[in-house]
């Protein structure tokens, strides 16, 4: 197949491309600059340069394609201050919509799929495939994505995991990391017994793959490795690591991100397992939070 993917040089397109590279696909990638469409053209991907903005070189991309993956999302919020509002969040996610819609539009009256990429927020603790978020997750992705399927266009939604980890992680861990360094203390919320759940990077990339390769029969997917881990442990091994004391802070602690650190976000993914035949094989979570390169300072590229 040939596959298009947004977000092709962020943190899960790059793994995406890597991973259908490897299996034999042709691919082209979304890439902002002229650097970034260098690298991934130096990783066999055809670039195609342009930003989430530029509408008709989305679709022109989309259309050349037998099957599309979205997976940018712009992280600005991400690098900011923890006690600024969440307006850039609510900007990117409107952003977010508008670009599944026109995907939507190239591919309608075909049988080629779209993949899209939500989180896990806003779904019952344990949620399964089946379960859907809350109305109110200001992210609208999977909900862009249902719309398009109703009308008949093969969408369907990746969840990924809260922590999508790994070396050079451009997520969630590295906000707690960050803030544990600023406030000298690794927190967690309450008694810190909310759960998250992982999956490493090449393992989540793979999820989208066999998805595309086995018909994308499903309306969603769950790249979930590790479904459940208390908050409190990722916290445990943050302090050990920094050698910060590892104590309870209230939700103002926390700032924008007081949600996500008090989330239970924890998901089965025993129906994509079964599925697709995924079978995740990077390190878990945990272990891999527990080594010193995850604490390297340094800046974190928006995906």
């Amino acid at each position: 197949m040939h596959i298009f993917v947004t977000g092709a040089t962020g943190w899960v397109g790059s793994a995406v491309v890597k991973d259908l590279i490897e299996a034999g696909h042709r691919v082209s990638g979304l890439a902002r600059s002229k650097e970034k469409a260098a690298a991934l053209a130096a990783t066999g991907a055809r670039a195609v340069e342009g930003g989430l903005g530029d509408a008709a070189i989305l679709q022109r991309a989309a259309g050349q394609a037998d099957a599309v993956i979205h997976t940018a999302f712009r992280h600005d919020f991400v690098h900011g201050p923890l006690d600024q509002d969440f307006s850039s969040f609510m900007e990117s996610a409107a952003e977010d919509q508008r670009v599944i819609a026109l995907l939507g539009e190239v591919l309608a009256g075909s049988d080629r799929p779209l993949l899209v990429t939500s989180g896990l927020a806003g779904l019952p603790l344990g949620a399964t495939e089946a379960d859907r978020p809350s109305a109110v997750v200001p992210r609208k992705s999977e909900s862009a994505a249902r719309t398009l399927a109703e009308r008949g266009v093969r969408a369907a939604t990746v969840r990924l995991a809260p922590s999508v980890h790994g070396l050079g992680d451009h997520g969630f861990i590295p906000i707690l990391v960050r803030l544990a360094r600023q406030t000298g203390v690794s927190a967690y919320l309450e008694d810190g017994g909310n759960s998250w759940s992982g999956v490493y990077r090449d393992d989540a990339a793979r999820v989208y793959r066999l998805a595309l390769e086995s018909g994308t029969s499903e309306s969603v997917y769950h790249a979930v490795a590790d479904e459940k881990v208390p908050f409190r442990q990722i916290a445990e091994i943050i302090g050990r690591n920094l050698r910060l004391p590892v104590e309870a802070r209230p939700r103002a602690h926390f700032g924008w991100f007081a949600n996500m650190a008090g989330g239970n976000m924890a998901a089965s993914s025993a129906r994509t397992r079964a599925l697709l035949g995924w079978r995740p094989s990077g390190p878990g979570l945990l272990s891999d939070l527990d080594q010193p390169g995850y604490y390297a300072a340094g800046d974190v590229e928006n995906v």
